[in-house]
């Protein structure tokens, strides 16, 4: 989602500027983007069949809420990107430059739909509204406007588009690096480095603060245990919560071992109070807590950390740019290379702070997990299953692998046949 809107801006900055470079880039990146996508629906099918496969109970008392939001998104937003995508990659001189740029944006336009469609989903999960119970237990919608303005959408949208342009853009300063320590497409490279330093600095900010503080608050009021739970807050403080930097929980002793914490600090950016007061965990009744508690913390600290890390390089990055030296500085490029991955990792532990913070509920305080399983499909089924996706995800990973290994080395000149 994040690469389509970089797409977007170096087509953009084509037909501002005529300069062919950047229209060499949006196309490139387009190439990427297309391998992308097609790993997506390949893996991503597999997961909407779990709905009927292995979560046929949650689906049968909630099909008729989050059906809505994802037949919507695959109708409206996946058939829009798609459509788009194939014009965008063949069409270009049958299109002239300007509908180019519009095929771009709508590819843009519908992998964002896409996103913000799929959260709608899981933000009623997270907070359901909208919604009524009957007799049988099934969930029907009641108010259709309420789960667009949930007030847990917004937030969680914003922040995982943030996160997604924070991996695009490690992933094309990563590829410039890569090309100017090679001395190959030097001049390519120069603008994907800039690019992507300057678009990292942005988007990691704005992960880390308005959407990310965001969030986070709308934890502490909608799912207090999860908030106490990836704080690592067991007793409550009654003069101001710190903020825990490093430690480890201790299940047993019901502690965090070896912390190193601030004062008061949880408190004040949570409430705007330094001595506000935040549940701990012993508030709650343990059937309420999140089945996982260290897994959810450590998940949590390291999505902050690596976030800390993201700053911090690409501030260095943008400021060196500034000062005419990022080309030069060998030790940074080297950094910028290898750092692609971890955007990765800080997103998918990302997912499991709200994964993991919503349990023990599939929605949160009305249906718990246990309840929402398949009843005639068995443990040795699931862990058969499990085994094969697992491996099949491997093998089409290392396919992605490859592929993209192979666009990069072919490098974004056009190819002259």
């Amino acid at each position: 989602m994040g690469l389509s809107l970089i797409i977007v801006y170096f087509k953009w900055q084509y037909l501002r500027k005529k300069v062919e470079k950047f229209n060499d880039a949006a196309k490139f990146f387009m190439k990427i983007f297309a391998i992308n996508f097609t790993m997506g629906v390949v893996t991503g099918i597999p997961m909407e069949f779990q709905f009927g496969t292995n979560w046929a109970k949650f689906s049968e008392l909630t099909g008729g809420i989050i059906g809505q939001t994802l037949a919507m998104e695959g109708t409206f937003s996946f058939f829009l990107e798609s459509s788009f995508l194939a014009l965008f990659i063949f069409g270009e001189k049958l299109m002239g430059q300007k509908l180019h740029f519009l095929t771009g944006f709508l590819v843009f336009l519908g992998s964002w739909a896409s996103g913000y469609l799929i959260l709608a989903t899981n933000a009623w999960m997270q907070h359901p509204v909208g919604y009524e119970i009957l007799e049988n237990g099934t969930f029907v919608l009641e108010n259709f406007s309420a789960l667009f303005s949930n007030p847990w959408l917004f937030p969680a949208f914003l922040h995982n588009q943030a996160a997604s342009v924070v991996t695009s853009s490690f992933v094309v300063a990563s590829i410039g690096a890569f090309y100017i320590l090679n001395n190959r497409d030097v001049e390519y490279g120069k603008l994907f480095l800039k690019t992507g330093v300057v678009i990292g600095l942005v988007s990691s900010l704005l992960v880390a603060f308005p959407t990310g503080d965001w969030n986070a608050k709308n934890v502490a009021k909608y799912q207090p245990a999860a908030f106490a739970a990836m704080e690592g807050i067991f007793e409550t403080e009654h003069a101001g919560s710190e903020i825990v930097l490093i430690g480890q929980p201790n299940m047993v002793e019901k502690k965090l071992d070896n912390k190193i914490a601030v004062p008061n600090v949880l408190s004040f950016l949570t409430y705007g109070r330094w001595d506000a007061q935040i549940q701990g965990m012993d508030q709650f009744e343990e059937d309420v807590l999140p089945d996982n508690v260290p897994a959810l913390y450590y998940s949590y600290h390291i999505m902050v950390g690596l976030g800390t890390i993201f700053i911090g390089v690409m501030g260095l990055a943008v400021l060196f740019l500034l000062l005419g030296k990022l080309y030069k500085i060998k030790s940074l490029l080297w950094g910028i290379m290898f750092l692609f991955p971890f955007p990765y990792i800080a997103n998918i532990t990302g997912w499991y702070v709200a994964e993991l913070g919503r349990q023990p509920w599939l929605v949160y305080g009305l249906l718990r997990t246990s309840d929402g399983v398949s009843p005639t499909v068995s443990s040795g089924n699931t862990l058969f299953t499990l085994i094969g996706f697992v491996g099949l995800y491997i093998l089409l990973g290392l396919l992605f692998l490859v592929l993209v290994g192979k666009t990069i080395h072919q490098g974004p000149k056009p190819q002259i046949h």
